[in-house]
């Protein structure tokens, strides 16, 4: 796990130095550089695997290629074998010399090749291109611009370190943000700078400046014949074990998140079986008063398992640890469970260097609620459908008259086109900014994505849409940032391609056959005690509104307060209103934390906001 920069041109050469050192903690073990004329690579590297060698950049054995590379190839033994077999030799021990050479065998082909999480940027040095990738599901992040010439990061904080880089908003993003908590692929909050989609590689030719992008993986639609429930559940429980054991390849200690739900404790389950230690296992314990606990159900797990267990006694966040949090972020995130998930990381990076989570197994399995909630469930109330017709429904009650498409847009966004509604996205912004952010268009990308899959949009394509939606550009999000401001790796067996290619083919009639995320719960029965899976699913997250009134009061009053120097777009008269409503319990909690850590993270990273 690294964090990588590259600057091909002259303009924010000057820069390199602090833009690579704002990567530290994605990579506190080595600092590595590498220039040729206006061409700069460099990297942060978290020693994982063959601690002694595979410094990067690397250059290939013919000095033609050089890498830098964020992330782990978990089949990359394997890789190895079959590159030595082809007659390519090997100086170390370690993955990244195994793209390296894959690369130059195979060229953009190793893409076929690979299973991992990873980032990677290749410069070619005869041709003057540049080649990158990003893994499937996104779970290791890569930023680019062609402002200038070409600069490409694992995060955007180097971006806000190079000297004279345009720090214009993005309004597209804000909209996003607003709407889902969360910004989508290609968008970034710069205007000037993109985001690399999950499995997406880019081509740039310093010659012509010309940029090309594309996907080398897509998410395959649902089968036509599935497998039997139970012959899925059988196959299911080897391809998990397989992946689970790929992943665990390391020469530093391992452990693993363990919540005490069904994911983490199945990740605990086939980490034991393929370990002959005991599993080191670390969990955060909350005030049970707040109804977020579930530290006994992780410890009943851990003695089942004979494992070396951790408790986090989750401390008070308190306002500096909120804005320290949102300015460790690079780009606003408004989901709360980030907070105490920065603190188990920072716990449990104390004991082990990696840890295995859970993340993907709601999205690949059939874990929400939401996904059973179709197009075709919301047919809207007739009276007020007729009415709607006739054009004669106040907007307050146009909520009982949305059906279809917009019904499911409705549910899915804190805010977004619906003028005279809660969720009226125009009344959090100034006019000009409304304007700007086309509002008509919100979740455009995910409705598109949605209808790939087929039409109407039905719970099939509500998942395959939530992958390379909420999965990559929430969840995973949160976890890659949570785990390396504390220099940790995060491992996701449940997204290895032995589990993906074989379940997400399968339609969700198979996956939820028996109700929610079947596959696991069935295998849940098999190894793990019914206190796991025979309880609702549980929350992890924070007491807002304890913490609005409490310890976050003042920091969150002075961003308030600020609200027109710090987010000169927003309508400051409706943010205080809101903020109002929620000291005195009536507000929408989780729609003001929105506007919360993006106020936090704006007064870390001021945006330009003209047009």
């Amino acid at each position: 796990m690294c964090g990588l920069l590259t600057i091909v041109g002259d303009r924010f050469a000057d820069s390199f130095a602090p833009a690579l050192a704002s990567l530290t903690t994605r990579g506190p073990d080595e600092r590595g550089e590498w220039h040729e004329q206006d061409t700069h690579l460099g990297h942060r590297r978290l020693s994982i695997i063959d601690l002694h060698a595979g410094q990067q950049p690397m250059l290939s054995p013919d000095g033609r290629y050089i890498l830098v590379y964020n992330g782990e190839i978990y089949n990359f033994p394997d890789l190895r074998r079959e590159l030595k077999a082809l007659g390519r030799s090997f100086q170390t021990a370690c993955d990244t010399e195994v793209l390296l050479q894959g690369y130059a065998h195979w060229g953009a082909n190793i893409l076929d090749h690979l299973d991992g999480m990873f980032a990677f940027v290749i410069w070619d040095r005869h041709e003057k291109t540049i080649f990158a990738a990003r893994d499937r599901f996104g779970i290791k992040p890569l930023f680019y611009s062609t402002v200038g010439g070409f600069t490409a990061a694992s995060t955007m904080q180097p971006f806000f370190k190079l000297q004279g880089f345009p720090r214009k908003l993005n309004y597209e993003a804000l909209r996003e943000y607003l709407a889902v908590q969360s910004i989508p692929s290609p968008m970034t909050m710069l205007r000037d700078v993109r985001s690399l989609p999950p499995a997406s590689w880019l081509t740039w030719d310093q010659s012509t400046d010309q940029l090309d992008t594309g996907r080398y993986w897509n998410i395959p639609p649902a089968t036509s014949s599935p497998m039997p429930l139970d012959d899925l559940v059988d196959a299911a429980d080897a391809a998990l074990a397989a992946s689970v054991k790929r992943q665990l390849v390391a020469d530093v200690p391992l452990g693993a998140f363990l919540s005490g739900g069904i994911d983490s404790s199945l990740m605990v389950h086939y980490m034991a079986a393929a370990s002959s230690k005991p599993v080191k296992t670390f969990t955060v314990r909350f005030d049970a008063k707040d109804g977020y606990d579930e530290s006994q159900y992780a410890r009943a797990v851990a003695e089942r398992y004979g494992c070396e267990h951790h408790e986090l006694n989750a401390h008070e966040i308190t306002g500096d640890l909120l804005a320290e949090s949102l300015a460790g972020l690079d780009q606003p995130l408004a989901d709360p469970a980030y907070l105490p998930l920065r603190e188990l990381c920072e716990l449990t990076r104390q004991h082990v260097t990696v840890a295995v989570a859970g993340d993907g197994g709601d999205e690949l399995f059939g874990g929400y609620p939401r996904f059973l909630q179709g197009e075709s469930s919301y047919t809207g109330s007739a009276p007020f459908n007729l009415l709607r017709r006739l054009n004669i429904l106040p907007p307050s009650l146009r909520r009982r008259a949305l059906r279809g498409t917009e019904a499911l847009l409705w549910d899915r966004v804190k805010s977004g086109p619906f003028p005279g509604t809660r969720k009226d996205m125009a009344a959090l912004l100034s006019p000009d900014a409304a304007h700007a952010c086309a509002i008509d268009q919100t979740m455009q990308h995910w409705l598109d994505l949605a209808k790939q899959f087929g039409s109407p949009i039905e719970t099939d394509q509500l998942m395959r849409a939530d992958l390379w939606t909420y999965l990559s550009e929430n969840c995973l999000v949160k976890s890659d940032r949570a785990s390396m401001a504390h220099s940790l790796e995060a491992r996701v067996p449940m997204l290895g391609n032995p589990v993906v290619d074989l379940v997400l083919p399968q339609p969700a009639s198979i996956k939820m056959q028996h109700g929610l995320k079947s596959v696991l719960v069935e295998l849940s029965k098999r190894h793990l005690t019914p206190d796991v899976w025979d309880r609702p699913k549980h929350g992890f997250s924070v007491p807002l509104q304890t913490y609005f009134t409490t310890t976050w009061r003042d920091r969150c009053d002075d961003w308030v307060g600020r609200c027109e120097e710090l987010a000169p777009f927003l309508n400051a008269k409706s943010v205080r209103t809101r903020w109002s409503s929620c000291l005195n319990g009536r507000g929408d909690k989780r729609g003001m934390y929105t506007l919360i850590a993006l106020l936090g993270w704006l007064d870390r990273f001021p945006l330009d906001a003209s047009e």
